[in-house]
């Protein structure tokens, strides 16, 4: 039986990865543009120094449509996703809670105020680097203010931290709108732009900007997996096995809130990945956190890279944006889940 288990996980895993293969290769050759596949596999073999690659006849247009425009895309969307799956599985352990995500702690309103700040501010225009740069502060600052207003004698009560990230999350919301008034029409499209969310116009500079915190936070979230484990079976649990609570509970809020930061940075808001993708992981594999954190950075890239394909070929030659794709498919299951947890509080 549990070789059976083990074994469906492991094909689960397999399952996914190769979906993901196949979305990134479609991703890559299907769009405005065709790519024939020789061609798509001739680009990425040239630019990365193969041998064989290097006397394709190939034009510029290839090229820059393969390496400088979708590569880059779609790297910062396997990126944006995992980092959202990951954060929003921890999240939903620390909280206990299958519906919490990410934005529950002021991520997401802090990036916006970071974000409409630095277009009023007009250093936009100077760097790309700015908006991510001032997003990221503001998560960060979002985050230490709802644990600071939460943590009490060295602890951090679960409902607190809830009720004050919302209460956060309202007050920077209230300044996010304040400041758009007084933005001109031109300004306020870019920060409606950047608040839809999507991995249009990304460039290998959004790539260097995201690989190294989302990955050093997913490698250090699933190093902490083990002891997330001890954290849901409870408190008192958790202590009379030696676990730190508030400790490991402000450690893990952290990094997921740096984690989930470094992601909307880059890719701007984009909802419901951190809800659903570790609710279907858990469902499927179990809520053991050390199988659970990595399903959800694979299954977290697989849905948000397809999400984004879609939405790049579902109109030609319009495209629809990541982020209106992921609240297209997340709404309906997130009605679910919530009909569903109606009905078990009834019976």
């Amino acid at each position: 039986m549990i070789a059976e288990v083990r074994h469906r996980k492991i094909s689960l895993f397999i399952i996914m990865g190769l979906l993901l293969a196949g979305v990134i290769l479609m991703s890559l050759a299907w769009g405005q543009v065709q790519v024939p596949v020789a061609a798509m596999f001739g680009v990425l073999g040239n630019q990365v120094g193969l041998p064989g690659f290097q006397n394709m006849a190939l034009t510029p247009e290839q090229t820059a449509v393969i390496w400088h425009i979708r590569l880059p895309r779609i790297l910062v969307g396997v990126l944006v996703g995992a980092a959202l799956g990951v954060s929003g599985a921890v999240l939903q352990g620390v909280f206990g809670n299958s519906l919490a995500d990410p934005g529950i702690i002021g991520v997401s309103s802090g990036a916006a105020l970071g974000a409409v700040t630095a277009i009023a501010l007009g250093v936009t225009a100077n760097s790309i680097y700015y908006m991510p740069f001032f997003a990221l502060a503001g998560s960060v600052l979002a985050v230490a203010i709802t644990v600071s207003l939460t943590m009490r004698a060295g602890k951090i009560p679960v409902m607190t931290l809830l009720l004050a990230g919302v209460a956060v999350s309202m007050l920077l919301g209230a300044i996010t709108s304040g400041i758009l008034t007084f933005m001109n029409e031109y300004r306020l499209r870019e920060f409606l732009f950047w608040m839809v969310g999507g991995l249009d116009y990304r460039r290998w500079e959004h790539v260097y900007l995201a690989v190294g915190p989302v990955l050093c936070g997913i490698l250090v979230l699933c190093f902490l997996a083990r002891h997330l484990n001890v954290l849901v079976l409870g408190e008192q649990e958790a202590r009379a096995v030696g676990v730190p609570v508030a400790a490991l509970r402000l450690i893990l809020l952290f990094i997921a809130a740096v984690t989930t930061a470094t992601a909307v940075c880059v890719s701007g808001t984009i909802g419901f990945v951190g809800l659903i993708v570790p609710h279907m992981m858990r469902m499927l594999l179990g809520p053991e956190h050390r199988i659970l954190l990595p399903a959800c950075a694979l299954a977290g890239a697989l849905f948000l890279v397809g999400c984004d394909t879609l939405g790049r070929l579902i109109i030609p030659p319009a495209e629809i944006r990541v982020g209106i794709m992921t609240a297209l498919l997340g709404t309906p299951y997130f009605l679910f889940l919530l009909r569903r947890s109606h009905q078990g509080g009834e019976s």
